[in-house]
């Protein structure tokens, strides 16, 4: 009766021990995962190129005339309008050659009245007979010599108020002020430069245009006809500065260069901007932005993108809901968030998008629901 009850108590401890057991052991877990099926869709892409901005008109100023620079009458940054007085040159030296161009003038007219009253003179006389031909040809000359001086002096004078007007140089366009590298006593001459103008109302953006434009250019025949119609169709552009400010205003391609650099394989555009604040300067460095449409392509969420190596892997999954790595080629997007597919899937495919990354190969991730 003893061995039973001990016989019953080791039973009972065992059950015990065994329901125990399978209370603490661990419930098996799923990963949760998210799947999509793959189709076809329109998306914007921002294209990105490197700029550099250039005023409508840059003018380098240089003087025409040597002299002593007697005043500056702008700054460095100022806007100026056309017309208006940049630097004065001193003028005393031009000055005296007016004044001795003119009296030039004067004594080469008075100069040429007497030779034409002696030509008329000895025309009267030869009418008469009384002086040969001789004497009239000779006056007849001198009067025409006269007159040659008097066109020669009044070019001199002319010349002389050129050059006195050089000595005020003026804005040939309206714009902002570049660097001053001249100070007031500085001798100058044709060859010193003495600041850079650039008309700023209207800015132009420079870059080259990627391949795949040019590509698309080539596909669609474009003739030199063609090429304004092709501008035009271009979509707007943004200018974003390197610190990543953007621009407010948007621009227009208004120019492609026709010859695609053999190097690059690219072409050179140019985008026009207003600039009503006078905010983009000459030499301004961003980025030319412009959203080009892509119609009928596969596109996925980057989180399904798994990189290893140099791959990128999506997981397909299979009729079974295992999973299965796929090799598959992308294309950025430029959005932060999206890839286009453009080898490596079809379209009705079902892939892993959310914990892609934990996924391996042959493993199940899509469950029946519990009822």
């Amino acid at each position: 009766m003893k061995k039973k009850s001990i016989k019953c108590a080791l039973m009972l401890g065992i059950i015990t021990g065994l329901v125990a057991c399978n209370l603490n052991m661990p419930k098996e877990t799923q990963s949760s995962f998210e799947t999509m099926t793959v189709e076809k869709s329109d998306i914007e892409l921002p294209y990105k190129f490197s700029a550099r901005m250039k005023g409508q008109n840059d003018v380098t100023v240089t003087p025409q005339v040597s002299g002593q620079l007697m005043k500056i009458c702008v700054a460095e940054g100022q806007q100026v309008k056309k017309g208006q007085t940049l630097f004065i040159i001193d003028s005393r030296n031009a000055q005296l050659e007016l004044e001795a161009a003119q009296a030039n003038l004067q004594a080469a007219l008075a100069q040429e009245n007497s030779a034409k009253l002696e030509y008329e003179s000895n025309k009267n006389l030869f009418e008469k007979k009384i002086v040969s031909s001789y004497m009239l040809n000779n006056s007849e000359n001198a009067f025409k010599q006269a007159q040659a001086a008097v066109a020669q002096a009044r070019a001199s004078v002319n010349s002389a108020k050129v050059n006195l007007g050089f000595c005020t140089i003026t804005a040939t366009v309206s714009g902002v002020i570049g660097e001053i590298p001249v100070r007031i006593g500085d001798q100058v001459s044709p060859m010193t430069q003495l600041t850079m103008l650039s008309g700023n109302t209207t800015m132009y953006a420079e870059f080259s245009v990627t391949e795949a434009i040019v590509e698309a250019m080539v596909k669609e025949g474009m003739n030199a006809t063609d090429v304004e119609k092709y501008i035009a169709s271009l979509p707007e552009a943004t200018f974003v500065m390197k610190n990543g400010t953007e621009y407010p205003h948007k621009g227009r391609v208004v120019s492609l260069t026709g010859v695609v650099n053999s190097t690059t394989g690219s072409l050179t555009a140019k985008v026009s901007f207003p600039n009503p604040e006078g905010h983009l300067y000459s030499g301004i460095q961003g980025s030319i932005v412009m959203s080009f449409a892509e119609e009928g392509v596969m596109v996925i969420p980057q989180n399904a993108v798994v990189r290893l190596q140099d791959k990128s892997l999506v997981y397909k999954v299979k009729a079974d809901s295992t999973a299965t790595a796929i090799d598959v080629t992308t294309q950025d997007t430029g959005n932060g968030k999206d890839f286009i597919i453009t080898s490596g899937l079809n379209v009705g495919d079902k892939i892993v998008t959310t914990g892609a990354n934990n996924v391996t190969e042959g493993q199940r991730v899509l469950f029946p629901e519990e009822n």
